[in-house]
């Protein structure tokens, strides 16, 4: 007798030990791939390697594993290469939380115990994004799995920072940089997030007619002008003129330029370049000593306290001096208004950032963005997900040099040499080995974007013989749409610049994954949702087919309990229509009236089905492999061949075509009805997808 009921519990880890141990996971090596046979590749967006997943992982290992599964059973030589992320300052955050529970911090020890500690760390906990997505159903290659500080992909990410360094691409600069001073280190301008606060703007007497709103008055310690707008006629009389700046024995000139807003505030601005990004551009469009300005008005220090160069507030911390000088200014403080505004923040620790300049390394990205934007162009890549083509366009159009320095200990070490005479200047080698002499190696790391940007390239060329030839280009990158700019645009750009191609051919963005109600997860708000957790109370199958049914590329789409219980329906009904074909007493008739029709109706939702596979509609395809089955297959179908209108033959080839069409989509439930019915030594992950 069969069970009455599918028992996911047992039936998953049998199954997935099945298919990990019969091979079907791993494609060929590349030097033993038929020249003349299709591939298709996919390489994994590395999770975190200590975290668990979440719901967004879900997502993108289902629609990834949807995808190649439907190219294996096509019989493309089919990669799905894994691997895991280092995650610089996201883990080397967490690891000093950990830290500061033992009443230590980073400070307390030397660069490499520090990274010894947090790889030992990382070690411990490695294995969890792994185990979950196998528990996930992900039939990735595990032969083939990297991880981001792996030996040679050091060696890898290294021999692109030497080659862009080669082609002139990569500088040292003192630059305003969007600094957190408390994780001690520098972002580049795409990693900003932006949070709105509640603060005051102060309208400040600066003399002589003219007064100046501001929200950070403390700032003005570091004042080099005031600038006004060139046309408007209430300054006219003091530009090129100067006045005494508050608080200071200073003589700072009155200047014109067009950033400024006439009809915003005084229609007067300070300009201090060490501290505000709009200013620091007026600094260079006026032509001023950038150089002297930084060393003689960076009022604020990476420690988030006032530097030396703000006189009698040294050492206050930011909102302390403000108090002060607001005191200290007294009446010329002539009006105080509430605002709210935007505010950047860490994207880890949520502190206000902190413009600071600082001497960082860049890489020059115009000639990159105008390789991507001319691939975009000509079709060689093509973006699904809701107008976010545009946006990719958008900031490709319109990116600063990047900023790839990054002040944590956690990462691939920049392989930047210094004489023991000019440490940390502009007199500087780049050499994976040290060079001969009194030679120091920089501190500062990569970007982790920068390793993880050379993601497709890297894995390929590392992994076995013959790969990265006949895997490369890959045929599918597929992400959250969140780090279109983060991820997605640097692989591209760093893909086309290290081999001349671009590093993948199509772009499938997914939403986020929001609560039932359609808000999105926070743990603030209580309503995060652990997958895990629903896969095993559900069954892995129920989960995926919530998190894809009707969804479309680059839109958000809610998932909740109720949802994947709903579908946990959906494997019964899978697993009923089984036990009924296979114990139901047999009729005499080979041939019936409606066999026919049966076989046609199957035809057509088999083709619709692979169509919008093709198309990149998984969420579609779902939805009718979903209706399909349940309202014509176990609705229509099985009550005709109760009436002896469907042959019992036709019906039971009726189902193996069903269990083939669904099995990218709900992979445990049909691969164990598939093998329970016994039919054949080849395993549903092996067979060949229905072809008309």
């Amino acid at each position: 007798m069969i069970d009455k009921n599918y028992d996911h519990i047992n039936s998953e880890p049998y199954i997935y030990k099945k298919w990990e141990e019969s091979g079907a996971f791993s494609p060929p090596p590349g030097k033993e791939l038929d020249p003349t046979r299709k591939t298709f590749t996919v390489i994994m967006p590395p999770p975190n390697a200590n975290d668990p997943l979440h719901m967004g992982h879900a997502m993108f290992v289902t629609i990834e594993d949807i995808y190649v599964r439907f190219h294996r059973m096509l019989g493309d030589a089919t990669l799905w290469l894994p691997g895991t992320d280092h995650a610089g300052i996201e883990t080397q955050f967490v690891f000093e939380k950990k830290l500061a529970k033992q009443g230590k911090s980073r400070f307390d020890f030397e660069r490499d115990v520090l990274y010894k500690m947090i790889s030992e760390y990382v070690s411990l906990n490695s294995g969890v994004a792994i185990d979950q997505m196998k528990k996930l159903g992900a039939s990735a290659d595990w032969s083939r799995y990297k991880f981001t500080l792996d030996p040679e992909v050091i060696d890898q990410v290294l021999n692109t920072f030497l080659v862009l360094n080669e082609r002139g691409l990569v500088y040292k600069a003192e630059k305003l940089v969007n600094y957190c001073t408390k994780c001690g280190t520098a972002y580049s301008d795409l990693e900003i997030e932006y949070e709105e606060k509640n603060d005051q703007i102060y309208t400040i007497d600066y003399g002589n007619g003219i007064n100046v709103a501001t929200t950070r008055p403390e700032t003005m310690l570091g004042d080099v002008a005031v600038a006004v707008h060139p046309g408007d006629e209430r300054y006219q009389s003091m530009i090129g003129k100067t006045i005494k700046l508050p608080l200071t024995d200073r003589e700072i000139p009155v200047i014109a330029d067009t950033m400024v807003d006439m009809e915003f505030g005084t229609g007067a601005v300070k300009i201090t370049p060490t501290h505000d990004h709009n200013d620091w551009s007026v600094a260079e469009r006026q032509k001023m000593n950038l150089s002297e300005i930084c060393s003689r008005f960076k009022i604020i220090g990476e420690n988030g306290k006032m530097t030396a160069s703000s006189g009698k507030y040294v050492g206050m911390n930011v909102l302390a001096a403000r108090e002060k000088v607001l005191t200290d200014l007294g009446n010329k403080v002539v009006n105080v208004k509430p605002i709210i505004h935007n505010v950047s923040v860490c994207y880890r620790c949520k502190r206000t950032l902190e413009p600071l300049p600082r001497s960082q390394f860049f890489i020059k990205v115009k000639n990159m963005a105008d390789k991507v934007l001319n691939a975009l162009n000509k079709n060689e890549v093509e973006v699904f997900g809701s107008g976010h083509d545009k946006i990719l366009r958008h900031w490709l159009e319109n990116l600063h040099d990047w900023n790839i320095s990054r002040q944590i200990v956690w990462g691939i070490r920049m392989p930047v040499w210094y004489k023991l005479d000019n440490i940390g200047g502009s007199d500087f080698v780049v050499s994976k080995e040290k060079p001969v002499g009194d030679y120091v190696q920089e501190t500062d790391t990569f970007d982790t974007w920068f390793s993880s940007g050379q993601w497709p390239v890297v894995t390929l060329k590392t992994n076995k013989e013959g790969d990265f030839d006949r895997y490369y280009p890959t045929s599918l990158m597929e992400t959250g749409h969140d780090i279109l700019p983060f991820w997605v645009m640097r692989m591209l750009m760093l893909g086309l610049e290290i081999t001349g191609e671009v590093p993948f051919k199509k772009v499938y963005l997914h939403g986020l994954i929001r609560d039932e109600k359609g808000e999105k997860m926070s743990k603030s708000k209580g309503n995060v949702i652990n997958p895990l957790e629903l896969s095993e109370k559900y069954g892995t199958d129920a989960l995926r087919m919530a998190l894809i049914m009707s969804t479309t590329a680059g839109m958000d789409s809610n998932t909740g309990e109720n949802k994947v219980r709903g579908m946990r329906n959906f494997a019964n009904k899978i697993w009923n229509a089984y036990r009924y074909i296979t114990e139901k007493p047999p009729l005499d008739t080979e041939d019936c009236e409606n066999d026919k029709a049966f076989e046609q109706k199957i035809a057509m939702t088999s083709r619709e089905i692979s169509d919008n596979l093709l198309n990149y509609k998984p969420g579609l395809a779902a939805e009718l492999i979903y209706s399909d089955f349940w309202h014509y297959f176990c609705d229509v179908a099985i009550e005709e061949s109760k009436k002896g209108l469907i042959s019992d033959k036709t019906l039971k080839n009726g189902l193996l075509v069903y269990l083939k069409l669904l099995h990218p989509f709900v992979p445990f439930v049909t691969e164990k009805v598939w093998q329970d019915m016994n039919l054949t030594d080849r395993m549903l992950i092996e067979s060949p997808w229905p072809t008309n």
